[in-house]
Parts: structure tokens; C-alpha cells; sequence
């Protein structure tokens, strides 16, 4: 990233943002600040911007005050404004409904979604929680930590 010039940005420049319960550095371009929120890409913060009506490129510190409230409205609003191949949360078990979760709401329902696996003893609910591999991955050279690490010499 360029050097920024302090006088080039002007008095009424922020250096940080709050957005979504996340600092965002205000000398990024919006479309990847955004990106530093949990549960927000890349690709879902260039289509916040496009909906909001806000230039991706423009720095965030840049921002006016209603700008900044209008970014929060719309992701607010994402799931009902994308089609639904766009959430990151579709046909919750819950609700039955899209929704696009950030911030704090993906840990905390990524470890919902980990105790009702292990609360009905599923195979990955149970890989979980004794910490092992999930998807199928080697075990017998990867992943190995503690006091399993090394090959046993000949005696």
C-alpha cells in the first residue's frame, strides 16, 4: 500500500472506523476494510458497497457520517437484499430462513452448531470435541501435536 501524505487526507479524516463491532483501518480502501469484519469477504463487501451507492476505492477515513450509517443499514439489511446463494448462513436449522451473520454471531453460532453435533453423537460432533481432524484428513503424519511428534528410533 502507498505511503499516505498526513496532509493529503485533510482534518476531517477518521483513522478508524466502527462498523459491525470491528475497528476498520480508515487507510484502506472500503471494499477490503470491510473485509476485516468476521463473516464479511471480499466479493460480499464489493456488493454492500455497490448497494449502498459508495465507491469501493474512496479510503475509508474518507467516509461522511451518513455514508458510515449507510453501510451499516445495508449490512443490516444484506440478506434480504442478495439472492440466497450470496448469505454465509442458508436455511438455518433454526428459523428455516437466509441470514448473513458477522462480528460475534459467527463464533458463537459456529459453536452452537459444534455442541448440537456433539449432543447427539455425531462422528464429527465427537471428532470434534476430542480435537481431531473432521473432514477424513491423514492423521497417521499430519496434524500430529504433543507428545506424538517424531519418529521412534531403533533400539
Amino acid at each position: 500500500m502507498p505511503k499516505v501524505d498526513e496532509a493529503e487526507l485533510g482534518d476531517d479524516f477518521s483513522y478508524i472506523l466502527r462498523i459491525a463491532d470491528t475497528d476498520i483501518d480508515g487507510l484502506k480502501p472500503i471494499t477490503y476494510g470491510l473485509a476485516s469484519v468476521r463473516g464479511i469477504g471480499i466479493r460480499t463487501s464489493m456488493m454492500v458497497c455497490q448497494i449502498s451507492g459508495i465507491d469501493g476505492n474512496r479510503l475509508g477515513g474518507h467516509l461522511t457520517i451518513e455514508e458510515q450509517d449507510k453501510l451499516r443499514k445495508v449490512i443490516d439489511e444484506y440478506a434480504t437484499s442478495v439472492p440466497w446463494w450470496m448469505v454465509n448462513r442458508q436455511r438455518d436449522l433454526e428459523t428455516n430462513e437466509d441470514a448473513h451473520i458477522i462480528s460475534n454471531e459467527v463464533t458463537m453460532t459456529r459453536d452452537d452448531d459444534v455442541s448440537r453435533l456433539a449432543e447427539i453423537k455425531t462422528y464429527r460432533g465427537i471428532r470434534h470435541r476430542s480435537g481431531h481432524k473432521v473432514r477424513g484428513q491423514r492423521l497417521r503424519s499430519n496434524g500430529r501435536k504433543g507428545s506424538a511428534l517424531g519418529v521412534e528410533r531403533k533400539k
